[in-house]
């Protein structure tokens, strides 16, 4: 038995709005709270919340002073199918991808406020 239970992610940004709705649209969900620094997203009965932060800096990983901290992992059929519609929504591709090492499983991009995240081929 636990002490607690896992309530949300919150992940600290510039505009938690805009990256909910980056994220609504790259996952699904609903948004079902949006303060101007507080907004929820609840995907399949879990909850990703984003955090405003007004000194944010985007991490410099994979070095700098700066690392990930946290990424998503997202699941999707085709990586190369799905990699137009996530950079339509505003993501970027990140220059490192220690996926094709790792037999071309993952691919690593950059939400709108610079987390890393990443595209993964469905293993089923």
């Amino acid at each position: 038995m636990s002490l607690a239970r896992l309530r949300s992610v919150v992940i600290d940004c510039p505009a938690p709005r805009d990256l909910a709705e980056f994220y609504r649209d790259l996952i699904g969900g609903e948004v079902t709270s949006a303060e101007d620094d507080w907004v929820v997203l609840v995907v399949d009965g879990l909850r990703v919340a984003f955090q405003l932060a007004e000194d944010f800096a985007a991490p410099t990983w994979p070095r700098g002073e700066r690392p990930q901290q946290f990424h998503l992992d997202v699941t999707v059929d085709d990586v190369d199918a799905a990699e137009p519609g996530v950079l339509a929504l505003g993501a970027r591709k990140h220059d490192v991808q220690p996926g094709e090492a790792a037999g071309d499983t993952f691919r690593v991009y950059l939400d709108p406020a610079g987390h890393p995240f990443c595209l993964c081929w469905d293993e089923a």
